[in-house]
């Protein structure tokens, strides 16, 4: 793969070492054009072409594709944290029922469980332990009146990656629901929602996916969406949304009864440009890609003296490295990097965080570890 050739999709490149996609990232080039595109033809032509709809459907199946889902299980959403309110506020829960998920989620995919305890349900947080979540405590925390479990397939502040397979396994053997927060892995590692057996997940196009804000998609497996009551109910909800003189109160076959309103068509053209630049690249590369680069950061962090937080077992590592250290004044070193080199990294939970993509070199990664002060 010439990586090189793909920084002309990323031209912050030219005044940056942006290694922050954890957080929000740069569009490519090809999503900026998409976007600019829909907005020359919103002005010129209005929907009188027809075309835009049909688009839309054409991203749907490029997003299903992407984690292996099939079209008709995908919804579009403004931002992860939406999806996984569907999600709590869907399903028809029962006093006494439990949610379990971990102590170290995004606010997002904690807050929206703890508003059901007005509703008699109780949220149980299992303990990272250096850097990671044993699949272990996830299991054993997991009881007779557990009816779902929500958790993030990579964390944001460690970036270790959970064993979907394994867990998504346990919970369907034990009748257990299994939400993903998938946000921190679309786009960097591969998701496959069959094998995984994942019933919801919820992931915006802002980071890893190189797309826009405000526009995400909201996977339901068929099976399960008999039992997820939409939360928010609009004409697109419906079957024969278009025939509106004849409207009728009965929810669409498919996830498109999460839809709604009227869709972001802007956000959607950007992503589903996002989505082929990434296809056409691979997955599997990728997620080889950033394993390779993030191993730099950690080797020579770790020559520095710094503690590596982000688990590095197989299966185990994503995009993500964060480190730490006793002896040195972590948000100072992460304002220096970038006031001063224009290096982009994060300072998250008393750790730094880099988060280097596939078009990031190996130099700018090296760069980060020579500029990291030593103990």
């Amino acid at each position: 793969m010439d990586w090189d050739a793909l920084r002309d999709e990323f031209p912050i490149t030219r005044n940056y070492n942006f290694q922050n996609h954890a957080a929000v990232a740069p569009m490519c080039r090809r999503s900026v054009d998409a976007a600019q595109n829909f907005l020359a033809q919103s002005r010129d032509s209005a929907y009188l072409e027809g075309g835009f709809f049909k688009h839309a459907e054409e991203v749907r199946r490029i997003s299903a594709k992407f984690i292996n889902a099939n079209p008709d299980e995908i919804s579009f959403i403004k931002n992860t944290s939406e999806g996984l309110n569907l999600v709590a506020n869907g399903i028809n829960w029962q006093t006494g029922d439990n949610i379990v998920t971990t102590n170290v989620e995004f606010p997002s995919n904690v807050f929206c469980w703890q508003a059901l305890r007005s509703r008699g349900v109780s949220v149980q947080m299992v303990l990272e332990e250096d850097g990671a979540i044993p699949i272990e405590s996830i299991l054993s925390a997991i009881n007779s009146r557990t009816r779902l479990v929500a958790i993030s397939a990579v964390q944001y502040a460690s970036g270790f990656r959970v064993d979907l397979a394994a867990l998504g396994e346990y919970c369907q053997s034990k009748g257990v629901l299994l939400c993903v927060d998938a946000i921190q892995a679309v786009g960097a590692v591969p998701i496959d929602v069959r094998s995984m057996k994942i019933d919801f997940l919820a992931a915006d196009g802002h980071k890893w996916m190189c797309g826009p804000e405000g526009l995400g998609i909201f996977y339901v497996r068929k099976e399960v969406q008999g039992f997820l009551k939409p939360s928010c109910v609009g004409w697109l909800s419906m079957k024969n949304p278009l025939d509106f003189d004849h409207a009728k109160f009965e929810f669409q076959d498919s996830a498109k009864r999460y839809d709604s309103g009227s869709y972001n068509l802007m956000g959607i053209y950007a992503l589903g440009a996002a989505l082929e630049l990434l296809s056409e690249i691979g997955i599997e590369a990728i997620a080889s890609r950033l394993s390779h680069l993030t191993h730099i950061i950690a080797e020579g962090a770790q020559a520095k003296g710094y503690h590596i937080v982000s688990p590095r077992g197989r299966g185990e590592t994503s995009g993500i490295i964060a480190f730490t250290s006793d002896f040195q004044n972590l948000g100072k070193i992460q304002k220096h990097l970038q006031n001063e080199h224009r290096l982009v990294i994060a300072h998250r939970s008393g750790r730094l965080r880099s988060s280097p993509h596939f078009y990031t070199t190996e130099d700018e990664v090296q760069q980060l570890v020579e500029l990291l002060p030593r103990h």
